[in-house]
């Protein structure tokens, strides 16, 4: 199936395996909580019991530079994409009210980003996602 819409989520290539998947999980729930209308419908086993809903279409998860993921990030303001972002300051953190505190101090121009998830039309998210590789 071919979707209107992709999902990319970019994570800085140098960073130890527990946080490239720490960063990629939470930035799976901002994608989750900014665009609701991609999940899908919530999943039943065979006894009838029912699970969580998982986003409806597929994730691209990618390695990135530093330059890369900034590039991205800026490209994805531009172009008005859903976005969500993740900084080296939140590996510091131990809570959300913590992290949104970091998050804020950034400089809005440059930040320190070790990750990035972006949803929007196909095309766009391609030319956000340039010179970003498909994550080994």
């Amino acid at each position: 199936m071919i979707f209107d819409t992709k999902v990319a989520i970019l994570v800085l290539e140098d960073l130890l395996m527990w946080q490239k998947l720490n960063v990629t999980a939470f930035l799976a729930t901002g994608i989750a909580a900014a665009a609701p209308e991609a999940l899908g419908e919530p999943y039943i086993d065979a006894t009838g019991r029912c699970f969580a809903r998982l986003l409806g279409q597929p994730i691209l998860v990618f390695a990135a530079s530093a330059p890369v993921l900034l590039r991205a990030h800026r490209a994805g303001i531009e172009r008005g994409l859903i976005h969500a972002a993740y900084v080296r300051a939140m590996f510091s953190t131990g809570h959300d009210a913590a992290n949104r505190a970091v998050f804020q101090a950034e400089p809005a121009d440059q930040p320190d980003l070790v990750g990035l998830a972006l949803r929007g039309p196909r095309k766009d998210i391609d030319k956000a996602t340039k010179g970003a590789a498909l994550h080994p």
